[in-house]
């Protein structure tokens, strides 16, 4: 069984609204990300995963972004067994939540 859960672009974007405690981290190449990313996320490598999970809170809801949300599932799923209570991965990525917001 997975340890996450997926999310809609609506889903989140009502998150959001509701609540400050989301983590967004996005796991996409460092040149995407500086092109654009979700407000206040992390761009999250393997450079810095340690640290992360280190730091990170594992209590507040915890939401993975990749392009278009298929690697995204595996380190939500990941994240999970690391810890993190409430982990989710964006459904259609990055690529979604901009088509949502142009």
């Amino acid at each position: 069984m997975s340890g996450f859960k997926h999310l809609s672009v609506n889903e989140l974007i009502h998150m959001s609204d509701a609540s400050n405690d989301i983590q967004v981290v996005d796991i996409r190449d460092a040149a995407s990300f500086a092109a654009g990313h979700i407000q206040h996320s992390v761009n999250l490598s393997n450079e810095n995963l340690a640290h992360f999970i280190a730091s990170a809170d594992m209590d507040k809801p915890l939401v993975v972004v990749c392009y278009h949300g298929i690697s995204s599932q595996n380190a939500a799923n990941y994240l999970s067994e690391q810890g993190f209570d409430d982990v989710y991965s964006l459904d259609g990525g990055f690529s979604a939540w901009s088509l949502a917001h142009s």
